[in-house]
């Protein structure tokens, strides 16, 4: 990060406390504490955009909609297994090539109305106001492509708020490979030991497991599986209840 603007040039110790050039400790800077985020179904609501783009590409292929409340927990594995569910709902089966087709229709059509009724989770933006006052730093790990999910987040007037925001075609890896969350926090400038993960479901779950990092998970996203039969160290309901949780795993030595 930048200094402050117009701050006196005066050398000083880091510490304040001596002239003496002292060690490489004392200038050794802490790496912030990283909380990353997935992103459909933790931070945005992102279900009612999405199943209008797989009704839009159901409807091509003359094919009834499917309900949003059928639909939700088959978010979060990207939109090629969200248009083959969407499929198999109806007892149809697609190629390789038609599947490709419907994912590009999709993305199209999505990327079009990305944020028309998309929305933060209530008590989103405070909390990460509350985070950051704390001196963490966010980041973005999702399965989303990284360009749609900064399209998404622009629209929403959030992407301001994250030092990384990384997708499935970001590193060539999805989660639950580990290397995405390591890679994204690395990319946020954080310690993959410093890290706390906040996600919905299984991929979420897995990832933050198969990285060695604690995961806190939010019952208001979308999976089919139960969040807590996934066992995630801590459960919420509402996002106002992220602050008190990340301190929580941070006082239990989780992060630096």
């Amino acid at each position: 990060m930048s200094g402050t603007p117009g701050a006196a040039t005066e050398c000083r110790s880091p510490r304040g406390l001596r002239d003496d050039p002292g060690t490489d400790s004392d200038f050794r800077m802490i790496p912030p504490r990283i909380v990353v985020f997935d992103l459909d179904g933790t931070l945005v609501d992102t279900a009612p955009d999405l199943i209008s783009a797989l009704n839009y590409v159901l409807d091509r292929e003359g094919l009834p909609p499917v309900p949003l409340q059928v639909a939700r927990n088959m978010i979060g594995q990207g939109a090629r297994r969200l248009i083959e569910r969407g499929l198999e709902l109806e007892g149809r089966a697609a190629s390789v090539a038609d599947i490709t087709r419907l994912t590009s229709d999709f993305i199209d059509y999505y990327a079009a109305n990305i944020a028309v009724a998309s929305r933060p989770f209530e008590g989103l933006e405070g909390s990460l106001d509350e985070l950051a006052a704390r001196g963490f730093r966010f980041a973005v790990c999702t399965n989303k492509l990284e360009w749609l999910s900064k399209l998404l987040l622009d629209q929403l007037g959030l992407s301001s708020r994250f030092a990384a925001i990384c997708g499935a075609d970001t590193f060539g890896v999805s989660k639950p490979d580990p290397v995405i969350l390591r890679e994204t926090v690395a990319r946020a400038g954080g310690l993959i030991a410093g890290a706390i993960m906040v996600g919905d479901a299984g991929p979420d779950i897995g990832v933050a497991r198969r990285a060695g990092i604690p995961v806190i998970g939010v019952e208001f996203g979308y999976t089919e599986v139960p969040i807590a039969d996934l066992k995630p160290d801590l459960l919420i309901g509402h996002m106002r209840d992220l602050p008190d949780a990340v301190a929580r795993l941070a006082a239990s030595g989780n992060t630096p």
